[in-house]
């Protein structure tokens, strides 16, 4: 017949597909050609602005010359032995950490006990309404916050004002070492809880309603239902999250502490975000700047590989 089609003739090419890897990629492109037509935007993003700046890298093992360009830079690695012996490296790294732990000791578990709040929640206008106003912090940029935060803690603010009220002498709490530190730990939860319990509520959603049935059937009560069906339910999610969170033990949080911080508490809020900002483009030193960002992200890479490795031995949630 003339509109018949010989099958047989296309098989050795499918066959070859399936065995070419590149054939099998640009087999899969064509086919889901809309899927990847939304994703490009995506992956031009990261190109551009994550990939194409590794170039820059380079200025870590170059005496930089402004004249001449990066290539032709001269080559060194003192800036990447000067990362290890600066004594003012050691003390940024310090707080950093510190800062960071906090954060994760207490700004962890917020989004979750929000979340498991808000599946109590029965009322369904009441439970939106809370919803939104615990998302709308994360709207609004650190340069708001940080004025807020100022204006609410200044020496002419309402805080300084009900202290008047008590008797009590107000207290500059921005250029304070003893309350810095803590008002950059409430600040950051008030900001980012709402927005974290997103993911554990999508999750809640889909645990099965017949493990609740079962339990109502025993007697449980609604926190024995919580502890032991939730929680246990959350677990991976909870675990990934925490693994990729230690990858950001260095990342203090530049925006809220460059905002925040002034030079009376450079002891204890100078993190390495903000170290690097005054070095590299305050003080022109580009390449020792480039050295400790590229040791920084050296070390978060080796702490969510190791925090996998440690998950992985105690438990089924890893990232890979």
């Amino acid at each position: 017949m003339g509109n018949s089609v010989n099958y047989s003739i296309l098989e050795p090419s499918i066959n070859n597909r399936k065995q070419n890897p590149f054939s099998r990629f640009c087999y899969n492109i064509i086919k889901h050609k809309y899927l990847f037509i939304l994703l490009l935007p995506g992956l031009l993003h990261y190109l551009i602005f994550r990939y194409f700046p590794m170039y820059g890298l380079l200025l870590a093992f170059k005496r930089y010359d402004v004249n001449v360009g990066i290539l032709k830079s001269p080559w060194t690695i003192k800036y990447i032995k000067q990362v290890v012996t600066m004594p003012g490296v050691l003390q940024v790294v310090r707080n950093t950490v510190r800062i960071s732990l906090l954060k994760i000791i207490f700004g962890f578990p917020a989004p979750i006990i929000l979340a498991l709040l808000l599946n109590e929640l029965k009322n369904g206008p009441f439970k939106r309404i809370v919803q939104t106003i615990t998302y709308m912090p994360h709207f609004l940029s650190w340069v708001v916050v940080a004025g807020l935060i100022t204006d609410i803690l200044s020496i002419e603010g309402p805080l300084a004002y009900i202290r008047h009220l008590m008797g009590l002498q107000p207290i500059v709490y921005l250029v304070s070492k003893q309350y810095f530190i803590p008002i950059v730990i409430i600040s950051s939860i008030w900001k980012g809880v709402g927005w974290g319990t997103i993911i554990y509520l999508a999750t809640m959603s889909n645990i099965n309603p017949e493990l609740y049935e079962s339990a109502d059937i025993d007697g449980a009560s609604r926190f024995k239902k919580a502890i032991y069906i939730t929680v246990p339910s959350l677990t991976p999610v909870m675990t990934i999250l925490l693994i990729l969170n230690m990858g950001s033990i260095l990342n203090a949080g530049f925006d809220q502490i460059f905002n925040l911080y002034n030079e009376m508490v450079y002891e204890v809020a100078d993190i390495i975000d903000t170290y690097v900002y005054r070095i590299g483009l305050v003080g022109f030193e580009f390449s020792f700047s480039t050295a400790i960002g590229l040791v920084k992200n050296v070390i978060a890479f080796c702490l969510v590989f190791g925090t996998n490795m440690i998950v992985r031995k105690i438990s089924d949630y890893t990232l890979w």
